[in-house]
């Protein structure tokens, strides 16, 4: 494992344990050259599909980029970083379940969209406005009122 201060490719490992939701390994690292210590993670690499966006383009699906949008749309709430992971971890595991080798970007929205809204209100709206790309203040009220209709 390369050292992030000296670059230097060998360490060695001091600990490691499961991270709480056990899918993750925790490795505590001592660099050779430098001796500084730092953390890396572990995890199996699923086979995840391909993502197809509106204009047909293929992406390989890229965990970071989801995960970003989600506390863009969660920025100043009181969410846990870790409840996002979950999110995301839980997203992941429908994916890979599904055997498909390509999901659209538009499928892959909506699932986050379903679990956002089960955690917060607020950051689901924010996120719905940006993926169903709202042109004006009557889009969002009926988004708005969809949510009220559904809690009475």
């Amino acid at each position: 494992m390369k050292c992030p201060f000296c670059a230097h490719v060998e360490s060695s490992v001091i600990d490691s344990r499961l991270a709480a939701s056990g899918d993750v390994t925790r490795r505590r690292r001592e660099c050779e050259k430098c001796t500084r210590r730092f953390t890396t993670y572990e995890r199996v690499e699923d086979v995840l599909p391909l993502i197809v966006k509106k204009d047909m383009r293929r992406e390989p699906y890229d965990r970071a980029k989801l995960l970003s949008g989600i506390r863009k749309a969660c920025d100043k709430r009181a969410i846990a970083h870790e409840r996002l992971e979950q999110l995301v971890d839980s997203i992941e595991h429908e994916l890979v379940e599904s055997g498909e080798r390509e999901t659209s970007a538009d499928a892959l929205g909506e699932k986050v969209m379903l679990r956002l809204r089960e955690v917060d209100e607020v950051a689901y709206v924010r996120f719905a406005s940006v993926y169903r790309s709202f042109r004006d203040i009557a889009e969002f009220q009926k988004e708005l009122d969809r949510i009220a209709e559904s809690k009475s």
